[in-house]
């Protein structure tokens, strides 16, 4: 049996941010665990974790106000104070107050009307000690306002404004493709998609298209919500608090679990442990910018940074893995 890769030292390698043309850390900050919304969190572990992954090189931290109403922004910007300019922050503002995912006959209007986008711009700017992002998102998009996607134009006018660098979207869990015709027209920047050893559909057409226009891909949901580290059984049960509880309720949670173990088994002898093997599924396909691990902790720093420094999957190994996509439809709809 092949030994099991090494997680003590790092390496970071650092990739290009679409047509930004910014060199980022192909493994990025994902801070929404520090908001408290994934169970019970200590702001000196946050910012010890944010810190350490600084030093090895992290330098692009993804955080939005939802988590935890902006106590995450506010964790990571006493983390980077002081090395402000050394990092990307990258936020997330959301719509107004109502379904979520926004349901298709709503408005775009009503949702993300420009004194929002405004206020909510402002408050971002505050937690994070900034003058101005290096990128701001729309937390979530429907289909319905890609023929009419009006705030993207002020967007842009922030842009011009000189309060945000770059700014694009972020997929909801269930549709990977929906934003395909703005990247087709270059209307955005950046998005922020599902991309993991389960969900694969963005490689057939949301992928390509991205990389083909120079939009900058983040991905989301490399561990999907933890499982994809293996650290979960058919037992684990979530505090209140935690939204895992939710996202996996009912029996998803069980059917998540039998379907790992068969990664697991994939995974046996090859010297990848099951997180560096979802880590590297990610960044495996061309159009990946980078990938955003949710962490909380020094411990996971280092091990999820240290998987940039690791052996790219074999391909034999790629294409075994390939087969435990799952065409979980809208996972969040039914238990």
């Amino acid at each position: 049996m092949m030994a099991r890769h090494e997680t003590q030292k790092t390496t970071m390698r650092y990739r290009t941010l679409g047509k930004l043309g910014w060199q980022v850390s192909e493994i990025s900050f994902g801070a929404w665990a520090l908001g408290g919304t994934w169970g019970a969190q200590d702001d000196v572990a946050s910012i010890a974790a944010l810190r350490r992954a600084l030093d090895l090189g992290v330098n692009l931290i993804d955080t939005a106000a939802n988590y935890g109403r902006g106590r995450s922004e506010r964790v990571v910007a006493e983390a980077i104070a002081g090395r402000r300019d050394q990092v990307f922050l990258v936020t997330k503002t959301p719509p107004i107050a109502g379904h979520w995912p926004p349901l298709p006959h709503e408005r775009v209007e009503d949702r993300y009307p420009e004194a929002h986008l405004r206020a909510n711009l402002e408050e971002r700017l505050r937690n994070l000690k900034t003058d101005c992002l290096d990128v701001l998102l729309l937390h979530v998009w429907s289909r319905a306002w890609n023929r009419d996607p009006r705030p993207l134009a002020v967007l842009q006018r922030f842009k011009q404004e000189g309060k945000i660098r770059a700014f694009g979207l972020s997929t909801p869990d269930h549709d990977q493709d929906q934003l395909n015709p703005l990247f087709r027209d270059r209307q955005i920047e950046v998005v922020q998609l599902v991309y993991n050893l389960f969900e694969q559909q963005p490689a057939a057409e949301a992928l390509p298209l991205a990389q083909e226009n120079g939009v900058a891909v983040m991905g989301r949901l490399v561990f999907d919500e933890g499982s994809l580290t293996g650290k979960f059984t058919p037992e684990t049960r979530f505090v209140p608090d935690d939204w895992r509880g939710r996202y996996f309720a009912g029996d998803r949670l069980s059917r998540t679990v039998a379907r790992v173990a068969k990664i697991q088994a994939d995974l046996a002898g090859s010297g990848f442990t099951l997180p560096q093997a979802a880590i590297k599924f990610a960044l495996a396909h061309p159009a990946m910018s980078t990938v955003i691990p949710g962490m909380r902790s020094i411990a996971q720093v280092e091990a999820n940074t240290a998987v940039s420094g690791l052996p790219d999957l074999p391909p034999a190994l790629r294409e075994k893995l390939r087969a435990h996509i799952w065409l979980r439809g809208n996972w969040h709809v039914g238990k």
